[in-house]
């Protein structure tokens, strides 16, 4: 008898402290990077990236962004990022994005693939100051297409908290598992789509943004819907592949915000 192998685990963090374009701290451990690189835009960029090359049962990650008080600036990942089949208990990933009052803050990762047997749960937390404005877009993908591959077996939670100083402003928990899979043709849950995406506007005016957005929705084979209260807009979007869903959060995107997205959309 031989004891059960012991496998190495992905544990990384990292985080970004800007105050008025200024780097205040930059921090990484293990398998998480961060990286400013030189842009000709307003706004300084921060790129993301886990060297694993993906997550799987019992990783961490962990990224954290900072802005002071009037600071703007746009934060990516370098790639997708790939959640692969977890036999044990699940990776976990966590987002903290802390905005100081007046500061604005694009959070405009690339997809997450979540390959068969993945299990993951991830959750983003915002913190706004006064005035302060967030636009972020999580996008979820259900194995890749071009390949053939399907998705049967799953653990996935993905859970967004944002608060305003303090109050809450939206609570977003989505979860999908075996069982939800087997029903995933209901028009109430997937609709038998694989790509699936949320965009949020979270600034005093965001409600005004909600025609022009609309009228962007007409991606061949997207189903999408937004809908806005004062000071927050939300948009769900589904596709039968990532490919359509990304064409169509590129020009929504464009639509909420002035300039080109982050060099690394454009691989």
């Amino acid at each position: 008898m031989f004891d059960a192998p012991v496998l190495q685990r992905s544990h990384g963090s990292a985080l970004v402290h800007l105050d008025r374009g200024r780097l205040r701290d930059l921090s990484q451990t293990g398998s998480a990077k961060a990286m400013l690189p030189r842009t000709h835009g307003d706004r300084p960029e921060i790129v993301f990236l886990n060297t694993s090359g993906g997550l799987t049962s019992g990783d961490r990650l962990a990224y954290r962004v900072e802005l002071g008080a009037g600071t703007r600036a746009v934060a990516t990942t370098q790639t997708a990022e790939r959640a692969y089949r977890a036999d044990g208990p699940v990776a976990e990933a966590r987002v903290d994005l802390v905005l100081g009052p007046g500061a604005s803050l694009d959070w405009l990762p690339q997809e997450t693939i979540l390959f068969n047997g993945a299990g993951l749960a991830r959750e983003a937390r915002v913190e706004l100051g006064a005035e302060a404005r967030f636009l972020g877009i999580e996008t979820v993908v259900l194995g890749r297409a071009a390949m053939g591959e399907e998705v049967g077996q799953l653990r996935f939670s993905d859970r967004r908290v944002i608060r305003r100083e303090g109050r809450l402003v939206l609570l977003d928990p989505f979860r999908l598992n075996d069982d939800a899979l087997t029903r995933a043709g209901n028009p109430a849950l997937l609709n038998g789509m694989r790509a699936m995406a949320v965009l949020l506007l979270i600034a005093p005016d965001a409600a005004d943004a909600l025609p022009a957005l609309r009228a962007q929705l007409d991606e061949p084979g997207v189903t999408a819907a937004a809908s806005a209260l004062p000071g927050r807009l939300v948009l769900r979007a589904l596709a039968p592949d990532a490919w359509p869903l990304r064409r169509q959060m590129i020009r929504l995107i464009e639509t909420l915000r002035p300039g080109a997205l982050p060099r690394v959309w454009q691989n």
